[in-house]
């Protein structure tokens, strides 16, 4: 069973390292925003997460659909599932942030970075076999 795990696990290798491309990059932009927006723009750190997430969620959805995942058709369904997903995660974030940040009191940076770092793993599966998952033509979903 561990072996079969294991090469499932190897067959993923290529879109995993592009997701965790696009993810690299979103995470650079991530904090740097937070970063401006919490230092230059005068934001709270909660503020300052519900912006920049906005602008990164439509460029990170778009690059995994394509790139990643090399999804292709039913869009509005992979759009709304993956904005379904974004919606559980941001308020997942916001709440990891107060509670960290206002309760726990640890510095807003490493609070976020905790929180991507635990996302990465839990996004890719669910992109991978929820968000962009092809539906199978098997007929109508409601039987006549």
């Amino acid at each position: 069973m561990l072996n079969k795990l294991l090469r499932h696990f190897w067959r993923l290798r290529r879109e995993f390292t592009r997701y965790f491309i696009i993810g690299i990059s979103a995470f650079v932009l991530d904090i740097g925003s937070l970063y401006a927006l919490k230092e230059y723009a005068g934001l709270t750190p909660v503020w300052s997460v519900v912006v920049n997430q906005i602008f990164l969620l439509n460029a990170v959805f778009l690059l995994n659909k394509y790139w990643s995942f090399q999804a292709r058709g039913y869009g509005h369904r992979q759009a709304a599932r993956f904005y379904l997903l974004a919606g559980a995660n941001y308020l997942f974030s916001i709440a990891w942030m107060w509670f960290l940040s206002y309760r726990l009191e640890v510095h807003y940076l490493p609070a976020r970075i905790g929180n991507i770092v635990l996302a990465v793993g839990w996004n890719f599966f669910l992109y991978k076999y929820w968000v962009y998952r092809e539906a199978k033509a098997e007929g109508p979903l409601i039987a006549g």
